[in-house]
Order: structure tokens, then C-alpha cells, then sequence
């Protein structure tokens, strides 16, 4: 085999690519999950890419339930479920939007803007189990999924990039030419599975952190299995990915770590009166108002998996996203 020599201004443009990547990124431990992780954007700059997409994404929906009280009580459960967030957090400019659009969904953009769907809060029964999707937003913030995520993207970009650089400047009948052809376009493949796995791990980590929340605010945490069930039942007969190929876990999965924790860890939630369901309340206060509305501003008959939003950094001006 040849071996062949890498000028030195090829190696001197990959160093310089990954010290700038390093440079404006920073390491701490994330006082929510406690784990420490790479992150590229400081929190002032989620909060401000969050603000300037949350317009856009709440006119994309419908904009805002016309009703005054549902929009409250939704605020009331998002707030009441802030008292358990870890100390180390930030104050963040949380807003808890009740959407009018029949797409089964809830999301959050970083920063702290999060969303529930009118089509997925008619699918709910209790407020325990609106619990359980606010809650799972909230943990998609305070882990910093979204700040993860852009991190992980921008590591792998400037790596493809060297890669590319470097097989293009290669002699063409040279063997980092010949084999740069094929394992480049192999390694976008495959490092974009990876990034969809880290999707699935966050969904499961703010599964975990829903019912923490949960649970400090005095929820019984079944409500998030609830949740699940409900959206296994929606996504049924609908062609969906195959699980590795999924930014999110299947229901079933999800529905059985949650059963997992509500046995163990969570166990004295279950049978005790200081862990409420609020049926009554939820039917009174929510689907008894929905019912009087007329037909939600969007419609759609897609099914969401609740999550940290795959769309919001589009939204957002590149130049505040990649700016300090």
C-alpha cells in the first residue's frame, strides 16, 4: 500500500477547524441530569434564538387557543411544575402556549417556550396526564437538548469537512482519494444515525425527567404512561420508521421504562391521595371549553411524539445561533 504524505497546510486547516469548534464551546455539568456535556451556545443564547422562533411557531400552528381560561390553566400546570426543577438552573422566560391546531404534538424550543396541541390536549383525561407532557418539555430544557443537539451537528459538519478537504486535495490515484470516495459518503450515513440516536436518548431522559417533575408538584406520574398509551393508540395504522431510524423511541419502549421507574424509583406516588390525577378538573376546566370552540385554525392529521422541537432552528437567524 502507499503510503502517501498529508501536506502540512491541509493538517495546519483540520487543527484549526476543530481548536475554533472547541474554542467557543464549553463543558459543565447539567444540573437536571447531572451529567456533564458539551455544549456550543451559553444559555442567554437559547433563550434569545427561543424568543426571537417562538412568533414563528406558534402562527405555524394556529397561534393560540382562542380562550382565555384554557390558556391559564395550562400556564398553572406549567408553573406549578417549575417548583421542582434543580437548583443551578437558570431563570428562563418560561411560556406554556396552548396551541389551536389538531396535530397531536407538544414541543419546546430552547430557552424555555413550551407548546401543547389542542388535538393532543383533547386526547387527555386528567390534568396529571397534561402534567406529564408539560413536564417532559420542561426536561427537554433544562437538560439542554436543543443546545446538544446544535453541539453534536456542528462537531460533525467541521469533521466532514476536514475529511472532504483532505480526500479532494489527495493525489486521484492515491489511496485516501480511492478510499475517501466511499467512506466520506459512508461516515454522512452513518454519523447521521448516531445524531438520530441521541434523539432517542434525550426523548427517554426527559421521559425520566417529566416524572421527577411530576411527582414534586404532587402528580401521580402515571399520567406520563398515560400519555404514551394515548399516542400508541393515535399512531396506529400510520407508517412510521423503523425504531433505529426514528428520532423518537416507539411508545412501547417508552411505555415500558416508564412502568420501570413508576415501580421502583417512583413507586410511593401510586396508591397515595397526595399524588392526584385531577380528572374532575381537567374535564372542567379544559375539554368542557375545547368542546365549545369551533374547529382548531390548523389542522393535520399527523401524530406527534412529544419532543424538543426538530424544527425551531430554522427559524432562527444563523448568525445569532452561531455567534457569542
Amino acid at each position: 500500500m502507499m503510503i502517501e504524505r498529508i501536506p502540512m497546510r491541509l493538517i495546519s486547516i483540520a487543527l484549526l477547524a476543530v481548536f475554533a469548534v472547541g474554542l467557543g464551546s464549553g463543558c459543565s455539568t447539567n444540573p437536571a441530569t447531572g451529567k456533564r456535556s458539551l455544549t456550543y451556545l451559553s444559555w442567554n443564547k437559547e433563550i434569545a434564538m427561543g424568543l426571537e422562533a417562538a412568533p414563528g411557531m406558534t402562527a405555524q400552528f394556529g397561534g393560540e387557543v382562542p380562550d382565555r381560561e384554557a390558556q391559564m390553566y395550562v400556564d398553572e400546570v406549567g408553573q406549578r411544575l417549575l417548583q421542582g426543577i434543580e437548583e443551578g438552573v437558570p431563570e428562563l422566560p418560561w411560556e406554556f402556549t396552548l396551541l389551536d391546531s389538531s396535530v397531536i404534538n407538544a414541543f419546546a424550543l430552547p430557552g424555555g417556550q413550551v407548546y401543547l396541541s389542542r388535538g393532543l390536549a383533547e386526547k387527555l383525561s386528567s390534568e396529571a396526564e397534561m402534567a406529564g407532557v408539560i413536564g417532559h418539555e420542561i426536561g427537554h430544557v433544562t437538560a439542554r437538548h436543543g443546545n446538544q443537539r446544535i453541539t453534536k451537528q456542528i462537531g460533525f459538519n467541521v469533521g466532514m469537512g476536514v475529511l472532504a478537504i483532505i480526500v479532494g486535495a489527495s493525489d486521484e490515484d492515491s489511496d485516501i482519494r480511492k478510499y475517501g470516495q466511499i467512506g466520506v459518503p459512508a461516515l454522512a450515513i452513518g454519523g447521521n444515525v448516531v445524531l438520530l440516536s441521541y434523539g432517542r436518548n434525550e426523548e427517554l431522559e426527559a421521559d425520566m425527567l417529566g416524572v421527577r417533575y411530576m411527582s414534586r408538584a404532587g402528580y401521580n406520574p402515571v399520567g406520563q404512561r398515560m400519555v404514551m398509551e394515548v399516542l400508541q393508540a393515535a399512531s396506529k395504522g400510520g407508517a412510521r420508521p423503523p425504531e433505529w431510524l426514528s428520532t423518537h423511541p416507539e411508545s412501547g419502549t417508552r411505555i415500558s421504562r416508564i412502568t420501570q421507574m413508576l415501580a421502583g424509583e417512583y413507586a410511593y406516588t401510586q396508591n397515595s391521595a397526595e399524588y392526584v390525577m385531577n380528572e374532575a378538573e381537567y374535564q372542567r376546566r379544559m375539554l368542557a371549553r375545547l368542546n365549545r370552540l369551533g374547529p382548531p385554525a390548523h389542522g393535520a392529521t399527523s401524530v406527534g411524539m412529544l419532543g424538543s422541537s426538530s424544527l425551531w432552528c430554522g427559524h432562527c437567524n444563523p448568525e445569532l445561533a452561531m455567534s457569542e
